[in-house]
């Protein structure tokens, strides 16, 4: 039997979250506030520890007592408090109902008023037919990001990055107190909390997230469609494992799974409305060359993903690591960037594109420790590609230097980054 020891200085220590701002922020504004993730990415922590939510009453769907009452009645739960904290209302989709209909009587509408939870994306779901469009904020809390795992509660140096110009990145990234890390261990650890944070061996968190993708096969699952050969779903899950960073190609992953293309798509989106995978899409400006349009595939949490692979270190799961980075770091901004891949027909490629109103971010990972002008070669294409609106390109690496391979193109830790 595998014990769980709790790391000492780390039991019962609440990482600050990035989102407790953009929470109090919407609050301030939206008289719902829908707060939705991955299951275990810490949604009931935040928003029952939030200050701003103190006089708020907690009610979570969880307690099959109150769901069965939120699926015969869901305007009886409305009906124990004034100011509510609803968890997981994806396990009663005409809650939703309810919740709208109470703001619609409000007048005028207090802002803060109901604040919900879910560990599927509400938008996506095929049975939530009420939006709540015009009435509610949605903030998506993804796992820790690297600051917030630390316990600074921060994401990368995305927005610095975006404001200024590419010569005085250098210096803005030595200015930066910047812990050292191997990315290895760390995409090891994920963001999930409880395995990121207070579980210090490796055979713990195998276990722990054995028993995260089981919940997430049996109870998790069924609320969203019924899969009637999970063992042909849990192979899609592993094959999407072992594609991290690829282009999806949806025929290869039925060829290899042994299920139809249709199927596929569908599973995906069980996937993705679960915040389990997350697609980055093609940048799709064309300005003189033939573009590949297909996503690439990615996992919402590293560590979640090299388990299911069977552990394995691999230059995209660096590549993940940043990706979770930059989708938390999206999340807290506003309006918010789009976060892209380029790839041409002739194989040149950039890993990541940040896209906010007319600037762009070019973003290229490299395993190595000293990368050389040839692996900034395909930065140096996307700024001529895209010219002005290109603020720079940022090759990441493992190394420990800090210099220019490229005009336009600054090399730099992944870790004075993230």
């Amino acid at each position: 039997m595998i014990f769980f020891h709790v790391m000492k200085d780390l039991q019962n220590l609440e990482l600050p979250r990035a989102a407790a701002a953009a929470v109090a922020g919407a609050l301030g504004v939206m008289p719902v506030v829908v707060v939705t993730g991955a299951r275990q990415t810490g949604k009931s922590t935040l928003v029952r520890s939030h200050p701003s939510l103190a006089s708020h009453s907690y009610i979570t769907l969880d307690d099959p007592l109150i769901r069965d009452q939120a699926l015969e009645d869901p305007a009886s739960i409305l009906l124990q408090g004034e100011q509510l904290i609803l968890d997981e209302v994806q396990r009663a989709p005409d809650l939703l109902l309810a919740v709208k209909a109470a703001v619609d009587r409000d007048r005028p509408r207090r802002p803060g008023r109901y604040i919900l939870t879910g560990s599927a994306n509400l938008l996506l779901m095929q049975r939530v037919s009420e939006s709540l469009a015009g009435r509610a904020h949605y903030l998506r809390l993804w796992p820790l990001s690297r600051g917030e795992r630390m316990g600074r509660g921060s994401v990368g140096l995305w927005s610095e990055l975006l404001a200024l110009p590419w010569r005085e990145w250098p210096d803005l990234i030595r200015s930066r107190e910047a812990v050292p890390g191997d990315w290895r261990e760390e995409s090891a650890l994920g963001g999930l909390p409880v395995p990121a944070h207070e579980l210090q061996n490796a055979p713990a968190r195998a276990l722990w997230f054995d028993g995260y993708v089981e919940t997430y096969l049996e109870r998790d699952l069924q609320l969203l469609a019924r899969i009637e050969n999970l063992g042909d779903f849990r192979r899609l899950v592993r094959a999407a494992a072992l594609r991290v960073g690829s282009v999806v190609n949806q025929a290869d992953l039925a060829r290899d799974v042994a299920v139809s293309a249709p199927t596929v798509h569908r599973w995906l989106n069980l996937l993705e409305t679960s915040f389990q995978v997350v697609r980055v899409e093609a940048f799709a400006v064309n300005r003189t060359k033939r573009l590949i349009k297909s996503p690439k595939l990615y996992w919402s949490d590293v560590g979640l993903a090299r388990h299911l692979a069977g552990g394995e270190a691999l230059g995209a799961h660096l590549e993940n690591l940043v990706l979770c980075d930059l989708l938390v770091w999206r999340e807290l901004s506003v309006p918010r960037p789009s976060i892209h891949h380029w790839r041409t027909s002739n194989q040149e490629e950039v890993d990541l594109v940040v896209e906010t109103g007319t600037r762009l971010l070019a973003v290229e990972v490299k395993a190595g420790r000293r990368p050389g002008h040839r692996d900034a070669r395909h930065l140096v294409t996307f700024r001529r590609e895209y010219g002005d609106a290109v603020a720079g390109g940022l090759l990441l690496h493992d190394g420990s230097e800090i210099f220019c391979p490229a005009e336009g193109v600054v090399a730099a830790p992944w870790w004075t980054i993230l």
